[in-house]
């Protein structure tokens, strides 16, 4: 059976705002307002429509911080907490011989950082970027490039991601599709072993 795995909250927790805000002086009065004009272009970034050598500048520039670029890149990677829970999951489906593919919304700060550093992603030996296909979820062209580039049948096809537009999309592909709670991880165990048997 083939899996698309979400990154984000699925696979990892994250957290932007306290990493993000070590960018700026402590104190700084609008600290929250400046972190947030970030995802200004965030869509754009993951699309791949602004490449990270000139994002990250544009992103310093509005935050009105005087740190490095390499600093900024500390920054923006280090949001990231493994879910070990779904970690476990994933194992347990590698090791049954299912076919696994990452299907995320990302960019290139986190990628290829997040493959050299959490040893989750060596059980993905295919994936589906944004920033690499120029579309981002749920906008159709990224599914229907999941669809052809990996060769899917959608109806025998797993996806799991964790936000509803992004599920409703999967669905109207005709994909199997669990909105992931990462407060209700068995209620997801229970979804997969019930798929597992219909098999």
């Amino acid at each position: 059976m083939t899996f698309l795995f979400d990154i984000g909250k699925v696979l990892l927790d994250f957290h932007f705002e306290p990493s993000l805000a070590t960018l700026l002086p402590p104190g700084t009065p609008d600290a929250e307002q400046r972190l947030t004009v970030l995802l200004e272009k965030k869509d754009d970034f993951e699309a791949g429509r602004i490449e990270t050598a000139d994002y990250i500048p544009w992103a310093l520039e509005r935050l009105g911080s005087e740190v490095s670029e390499e600093a900024f890149r500390h920054a923006w990677q280090n949001i990231f907490t493994p879910n070990l829970a779904m970690w476990r999951v994933v194992e347990s489906l590698s090791a049954a011989g299912h076919r696994l593919i990452l299907f995320s919304n990302t960019n290139g700060i986190h990628c290829p950082w997040i493959f050299e550093n959490y040893d989750v992603f060596r059980h993905f030996p295919e994936a589906v970027l944004s920033f690499e296909t120029g579309a981002i979820k749920p906008e159709p062209e990224i599914y229907r490039h999941a669809i052809d580039r990996h060769d899917l049948v959608p109806s025998e096809t797993l996806y799991i991601d964790d936000l509803p537009a992004n599920i409703d999309a999967g669905r109207q592909h005709g994909f199997r599709c669990w909105q992931y709670d990462l407060d209700d991880h068995p209620a997801f165990e229970r979804w997969l072993s019930a798929e597992l048997m219909e098999r």
